[in-house]
């Protein structure tokens, strides 16, 4: 099930949640470094704007530093929010515009995953097969992302999940400064990995096999459900309708379970890299500190931005239909699991 035009898990999902629940809406015309609504509430609004930014830039220094080290572990996620902050200044709020949003992230992901190989190969001269295997997976993924997500704005022109906040300086340099968060935190256990000395890593063994099948189930459920989200959408009988055939019958939004089951299996291949006797990090066994990326994932798409904000959407168009709120009993929210159709669910043609 899903109501929105394409639903690919980005960060400006978190901040439409957040722009609704303040109710603030954009001025009529011009550009703000400040909320400028009209409301009472705008100075503390920003002032919450600027703590969010502060707060997710801290926490990706934190969870850096203390996973590589308080020196080689602020590169990255420096270099991550860095992009945002560049692009959203430049080019973003000038032009108001947000047509590079996800394509900027797709980037900043695929220069991240080499960046942090080659600092490990210029410094020791050498790469492990896992750390190959790992950056591969990133790439792979990032620019099947990147291109989908470009494809869509391209079509459609705009996202108006950012009609609310692009006026205002504040808000709209936060969303960039989340996604920099975003592509910090869920590769973090690939620029770990990476960031560590191919020669003392162990041998690419069973437990990365795991993580490789792992990763390739979840790549595939994303891939296969945003397939046939967009055959969906195509046919005539479809239009005004949500989705609950294919992999949408087993569950409500499987592109987000594939979402999160390949960061998952990315983590699970880059673990072997952080065992006994790795001092990389602030502590012995630090890497495993990584294992935040697919909490992170899974908290941001089942509490913040993906699932509660469609759900949300889905119940306010097709809340009154028996057959839908069958189909919502019958089916699980996120898990791709089996279920079985009653009558009562049966889609309508």
């Amino acid at each position: 099930m899903d109501s929105s035009p394409d639903s690919t898990p980005t960060t400006a999902s978190a901040m439409e949640s957040a722009s609704l629940s303040s109710g603030k809406e954009p001025a009529a015309r011009g550009r703000h470094f400040f909320l400028a609504t009209g409301d009472p509430s705008d100075g503390l609004y920003s002032a919450v704007w600027i703590l969010v930014t502060i707060a997710f830039c801290g926490l990706s220094a934190g969870l850096g530093g203390a996973t590589n080290g308080w020196e080689l572990g602020l590169y990255a996620p420096l270099f991550s929010h860095a992009v945002q902050w560049l692009v959203c200044t430049l080019h973003a709020f000038p032009y108001q515009t947000e047509v590079y949003y996800d394509l900027t992230g797709s980037i900043t992901y695929a220069l991240l995953a080499v960046g942090t190989l080659s600092i490990t190969a210029g410094r020791t001269r050498s790469v492990h097969a896992r750390q190959l295997v790992a950056t591969a997976f990133v790439l792979v993924w990032c620019t099947r992302l990147g291109s989908f997500l470009f494809q869509r704005i391209r079509r459609d022109s705009k996202d108006g999940r950012f009609d609310s906040l692009k006026p205002y300086f504040v808000a709209f340099f936060g969303t960039w400064n989340i996604q920099g968060a975003w592509c910090f935190l869920t590769g973090l256990a690939v620029w770990a990995a990476n960031a560590r000395d191919p020669a003392e890593q162990p041998a690419f063994g069973w437990l990365d096999g795991v993580g490789v099948c792992v990763w390739c189930v979840g790549f595939g459920i994303e891939v296969v459900a945003d397939r046939q989200k967009a055959a969906w959408r195509a046919l005539p009988s479809s239009k005004g309708r949500y989705i609950d055939v294919g992999l949408w019958r087993y569950s409500r939004h499987p592109n987000y379970f594939g979402e999160w089951l390949l960061w998952t299996g990315q983590f699970v291949l880059c673990a072997s890299a952080f065992g006994s006797g790795d001092a990389t990090g602030a502590f012995v066994g630090a890497g495993f500190l990584s294992a935040a990326s697919p909490v992170f994932v899974y908290l941001l798409l089942n509490y913040v931005s993906g699932v509660p904000l469609l759900e949300k959407r889905s119940d306010e168009r097709w809340g009154g239909e028996q057959v839908y709120l069958a189909y919502k009993r019958e089916t699980y929210v996120f898990f791709l699991l089996p279920t079985r159709r009653t009558e009562a669910s049966r889609p309508l043609l």
